[in-house]
């Protein structure tokens, strides 16, 4: 799609983009797991260079926006007025539009990350992103590293996560990350994936046991035998479910301690309902929490934490392959194929 001229108002700016990823939402768009308007153009996942600024555009942190600056920004438009922006849930504003998942209007065509050019409106959360920081790394920022670290804060605004014990489910971008961040936190992390190659991998990223979740009670890689090996009889501190089954979210749930806290961040398509022991939950002094993307603060830590912390962790191994912008069908196919944590797309 060629688009002729960008008019960019007050606040907006014009974006070249450098390099994108596949996130799992753009799978469960493609193959119809979740519904979105069409035509749009896919990818929020994304890092690139201020080409043309708007009057008064400007950084998260209040500083003027420059032609040339590197920046990751964030997957939601919010308007900062409406009474859920005020209360702090910006992530979930009245007049909410998100990158990659809005239908092409006339004005806004540059919607979405698979593109040469991304058109950033005023309201978007913009950070600048040091030219150290390698793109497979910075891309991804603007959606899984974000929500990672708006799972651990939810997590440790109820458990102190030094010394804590945590339970990681799936050990995709976002677990792999939490489970990063929350073992530099002092967390003793435990990460849970059916898939044997991404739970040796999660032992790259401070994991201290893994768990085939289909695995049967017996054997030493279950959840009961791990729990056996570290005296965590009674539970759990922290769980966050990261993959989406529905069996994990039970299990998120279920394995916690007395006073633990389930952060549900997983489960943005249906996968079925789960069964609740509400006596469960009010006698154990459990606390389950939703986390749905992130609010602007979560982005710009993500970004301070991966700026500080991105070579203690094999994150840029993350981007198992590239295709061409041009080849965006084959690079769709490949990320379906989950051999890799994440397929990027250079424009």
């Amino acid at each position: 799609m060629a688009v002729p001229e960008v008019y960019l108002a007050p606040g907006d700016a014009l974006i070249e983009v450098e390099f994108a990823t596949v996130c799992g939402s753009d799978l469960h768009t493609v193959h119809g797991r979740r519904s979105a308007p069409t035509p749009l153009v896919l990818g929020h996942e994304q890092v690139g260079k201020v080409v043309a600024v708007g009057e008064g555009a400007r950084r998260a942190g209040g500083q003027a926006l420059a032609i040339g600056d590197r920046v990751i920004w964030s997957i939601m438009v919010s308007c900062g007025d409406c009474d859920r922006c005020l209360k702090g849930v910006p992530q979930k504003c009245r007049q909410l539009a998100k990158y990659g998942h809005e239908q092409v209007r006339h004005g806004w065509e540059l919607s979405g990350g698979f593109a040469t050019h991304v058109h950033l409106r005023s309201g978007t959360t913009i950070v600048p992103v040091a030219s150290s920081m390698p793109r497979e790394i910075a891309a991804p920022l603007s959606c899984a590293s974000a929500t990672a670290i708006g799972a651990i804060d939810a997590a440790a605004s109820v458990m102190n996560l030094d010394g804590a014990t945590m339970l990681v489910t799936g050990a995709g971008l976002v677990g792999l990350t939490v489970a990063a961040a929350a073992t530099d936190r002092g967390a003793r992390v435990i990460v849970s994936d059916p898939d044997p190659s991404r739970r040796a991998n999660a032992l790259r990223f401070g994991a201290i046991e893994t768990v085939d979740p289909m695995s049967p009670a017996g054997l030493p890689d279950s959840f009961e035998a791990v729990q056996t090996r570290l005296g965590l009889q009674d539970g759990l501190d922290v769980s966050i479910e990261a993959s989406g089954s529905s069996a994990a979210v039970a299990q998120a749930i279920d394995c916690l301690d007395i006073g633990g806290v389930a952060v549900l961040v997983g489960s943005v398509h249906p996968a079925g309902r789960v069964q609740l022991d509400p006596e469960a939950v009010v006698r154990g002094l459990k606390t389950v929490r939703g986390v749905h993307n992130y609010a602007p603060k979560h982005l710009i830590d993500a970004v301070a934490y991966l700026e500080e912390r991105h070579c203690a962790y094999p994150f840029a191994e993350l981007v198992g392959t590239s295709y061409p912008l041009s080849e965006l069908d084959e690079a769709i196919a490949e990320a379906t194929t989950g051999g890799h944590v994440r397929v990027g797309i250079i424009p």
